[in-house]
């Protein structure tokens, strides 16, 4: 099999992506003065490519695969196959919003208060096609950055990508409607699907991304317990699934194994300890593969 040609999202998605190749197993080093980052796997070549060409670049054939929104997918039409949503965005593990805001002394309710207004957007056909939907006419112009700082002056509104809304709010923009719900997808060319080998490897690196990104924000919990006081250590165990419960050579102990949030755990060892737990050992996750 030829080298799978990976696509690398360059730009806010960046850090995120090369963190969870990490946590998947890959160790991916980025010159900033290439293009092409070194990966510690002799079947995959990355390139970096920004977001919003990559999704094109992967159908032509330049890229077997790659990592986008799935906001850009849609905006430029490009016919790859959607292998996985991987669901994190550049600061935390969620979906992005593109919305459509107005100053928040603007007069505008809803899309409807802007027919024949000017809206500022990098995404124009997707915000063509939501003004379409509603019956709208307005005249929707591409930003190219900063588009937060166009209203009022160079727009009556904007259509931007928010992740937690911080910057909507600190530039005094309230939120009329959501747009789309997006997501980070990992895409493949069709060809590179149907041929088996680079499939292959394409189904391998989703399964692990996707394994990665369960694993965020747990932890792993074993300990020792006595069997006259399982029941009372399993009721304060929330648990992926049941926990894994081993024997110990002491016939009177077992051996407890689960998976918790992290977020709650400074809580459970208290109550673990309190329940006669022993031995309570707290370890990492990389990857949760269901």
């Amino acid at each position: 099999m030829n080298q799978l040609r990976l696509g690398i999202p360059k730009g806010s998605l960046q850090e995120a992506t090369l963190q969870l190749f990490a946590r998947a197993g890959w160790r991916i080093s980025v010159n900033p003065r290439s293009y092409f980052p070194s990966i510690d796997d002799p079947a995959i070549a990355c390139t970096m490519v920004r977001a919003q060409e990559m999704a094109r670049y992967v159908q032509i054939g330049a890229l077997d695969a790659g990592i986008t929104g799935r906001d850009w997918v849609l905006e430029t039409g490009a016919d790859v196959v959607e292998v996985a949503e991987l669901v994190y965005a550049k600061q935390r593990l969620a979906r992005v919003r593109w919305v459509l805001a107005v100053p928040e002394d603007s007069p505008v309710k809803t899309v409807h208060d802007l027919e024949g207004k000017v809206i500022a957007t990098e995404v124009v056909n997707l915000t063509r096609q939501y003004f379409g939907r509603h019956g709208v006419n307005a005249r929707i112009e591409f930003s190219w950055g900063a588009t937060e700082v166009k209203v009022p002056q160079l727009a009556d509104a904007i259509v931007e990508v928010s992740e937690t809304g911080s910057s909507l709010r600190a530039h005094r923009l309230r939120v009329v409607d959501t747009v789309l719900e997006s997501a980070t997808t990992f895409i493949a060319n069709r060809n590179a699907w149907d041929d088996a080998g680079k499939r292959e490897c394409i189904r391998n690196i989703a399964l692990l991304l996707e394994g990665a990104i369960a694993a965020y924000n747990k932890v792993g919990l074993m300990l020792n317990v006595r069997r006259e006081d399982l029941e009372r250590v399993l009721a304060v165990l929330p648990a992926l699934k049941n926990p894994t419960i081993s024997t110990l050579s002491e016939p009177d102990w077992v051996a407890v194994n689960t998976i918790v949030d992290e977020e709650i755990v400074r809580q459970i060892i208290p109550r673990l300890k309190a329940a006669r737990a022993q031995g309570i050992v707290e370890y990492p996750l990389n990857k949760i593969v269901l």
